[in-house]
């Protein structure tokens, strides 16, 4: 979850237009192989966020999901490289978003989206667009013009902190309640204890008031 993860994360959020939840789950397991690793390679994380414009019951779901090889497709498109798409390809895995609304769901890949309507999935809009953020960014740090970069800072921070309470929810076994202004966990010193590490002195990062 913490490598490919927060690429596809950082889409969810967008798409979603959220930042921090108020509630998150996560079961999961390292399975398959007998090894020495500790990193769950299958995953189920649900969040909970606030939705003041929704209706009954007022909140949205992110659901993200760390399968293991064999997995369905679920409309989304794998990339080709004979396509010319070799930007993170896998012909293994499929790797994506799914967007569901009250008319139907769009699929997101690296570099398209395409919409599907109603009960029998008929074909709807669709589109494509890879922005090269690697030139962005470069563009960015020579003209010291973060809004260059067409990112800002927090969003990175938004979308890997979603992961680090997940994992968190995942090592504790247990459900979370969260706190998005206090950035701490709700009745749970236990939680809020791996929110940071340990360091190792004089390599020590400051609390910042």
């Amino acid at each position: 979850m913490g490598n490919q993860g927060v690429h596809e994360m950082d889409i969810a959020r967008w798409g979603l237009g959220v930042t921090l939840p108020t509630r998150i789950s996560a079961i999961g397991g390292h399975v398959m192989f007998d090894d020495d690793q500790q990193t769950p390679n299958v995953l189920m994380a649900l969040f909970e966020f606030p939705n003041p414009q929704g209706g009954s019951d007022k909140k949205k779901i992110l659901q993200f999901e760390v399968r293991h090889w064999i997995t369905n497709r679920e409309a989304i498109k794998s990339e080709n490289p004979a396509d010319g798409n070799t930007y993170m390809v896998s012909a293994d895995n499929t790797v994506g978003n799914l967007f569901y609304g009250s008319k139907g769901f769009m699929t997101k890949n690296v570099n398209e989206w395409e919409t599907f309507i109603g009960k029998d999935r008929v074909a709807g809009g669709k589109g494509s667009g890879l922005g090269d953020h690697y030139s962005d960014f470069i563009e960015a740090i020579r003209a010291n013009d973060q809004k260059l970069a067409k990112g800002d800072i927090r969003e990175g921070f938004y979308s890997c902190a979603l992961i680090h309470l997940a994992n968190i929810s995942y090592r504790l076994g247990r459900s979370l309640d969260f706190d998005p202004a206090k950035m701490k966990f709700i009745n749970a010193p236990d939680a809020d204890a791996m929110l940071r590490r340990e360091y190792r002195k004089p390599f020590v990062v400051p609390d910042v008031i």
